[in-house]
């Protein structure tokens, strides 16, 4: 099958062998992967990882034990627990120690025209939702886990930090919280997709130091939690979404002197990020810089590692 698939490389192949199915899992023909931040980090060596790229897809079921999925088009979350420790038991499969990760850690991912997830990782997607939204489900979900971590109240104000395909999904995502919400980015252009929908926006420069009690890190950047600590307030909240490959060396005493928590942030729940693409909530066509044919996967991830860049998505079946 054609998949793209990285060894050190990112390589195009066209012979790469279909995967099977286990007793629990369903066997789903890909249609539509979007590339993620993630995705180009993993290039740069982030997580070590080796096999097929892709964890932000939608697809059709071809083989499934559960009848009910075959034929209908799904999404996945991308977290497989072992099903028997603590975390599992206890629903939190995506922190078991001994997890594979879709694209990420030892397990092959959507940049493919199959892929293979167990039936209890699917989400089954409406007919109003098209396949280029459907991509953006497994994004816009960790968008929504920020809303259960953190409570969020009218007179907090809060920073997203990051014009990036993330950070635009949490401002809007946020912004429904009903607090002073704030974006924060580098590229007018980008943030002009908060403006058309009444959210303020600044570029870096423009704000103060310890203005927020909130501060979401969406950079990608080894800056952003730097810039996240001289803007939080004393006794303020730092949301970090930042993965990257390289290692960062920040002042840890701050947190103790201005008594700042720190909050990672990871994946998060399906159904609220289906519910808001269904009822046109969460507006993503603006994100979508480009669909590229799996053919075309080498350059797709030229145009995603570009700063000019948003969502550049696999067209694959």
């Amino acid at each position: 099958m054609r998949a793209l698939v990285y060894n050190n490389e990112l390589q195009y192949l066209t012979d790469y062998p279909v995967p099977r199915p286990k007793h629990d899992e369903a066997l789903i023909r890909t249609t539509h992967a979007g590339i993620c931040n993630t995705d180009i980090e993993i290039t740069k060596g982030y997580m070590g990882f080796k096999g097929v790229l892709g964890h932000e897809f939608v697809g059709v079921v071809e083989k499934c034990v559960d009848k009910s999925f075959l034929g209908k088009r799904v999404v996945a979350e991308i977290n497989l627990g072992c099903g028997k420790c603590a975390c599992c038991r206890n629903q939190m499969r995506n922190h078991c120690s001994d997890r594979s990760v879709l694209g990420i850690l030892n397990k092959d991912g959507a940049f493919a025209e199959y892929v293979t997830l167990p039936v209890r990782n699917l989400h089954k997607i409406p007919n109003s939702i098209t396949d280029e939204e459907a991509v953006f489900v497994e994004p816009l979900a960790a968008a929504y886990e920020i809303i259960g971590q953190v409570g969020i109240s009218s007179s907090d104000r809060v920073c997203v930090l990051g014009d990036g395909k993330l950070g635009l999904l949490v401002a809007q995502v946020i912004e429904s919280a009903g607090c002073k919400l704030s974006a924060i980015g580098r590229h007018r252009e980008k943030l002009s997709i908060l403006d058309e929908i009444g959210i303020n926006t600044g570029l870096s420069p423009e704000f103060r130091e310890r203005e927020f009690d909130i501060v979401i890190d969406c950079t990608g950047s080894p800056s952003g939690i730097r810039t996240a600590l001289r803007i939080v307030k004393p006794r303020g909240r730092i949301v970090l979404k930042t993965t990257i490959a390289n290692k960062v060396q920040i002042d840890m005493n701050q947190f103790v002197i201005n008594e700042i928590s720190l909050i990672g942030s990871r994946c998060g729940p399906f159904q609220p990020a289906i519910k808001a693409i269904r009822s046109r909530q969460i507006d993503l066509y603006p994100l979508i810089s480009n669909v590229y044919p799996i053919e075309e996967g080498l350059k797709a991830f030229q145009h995603a590692s570009l700063k000019s860049a948003l969502k550049v998505i696999l067209k694959i079946n």
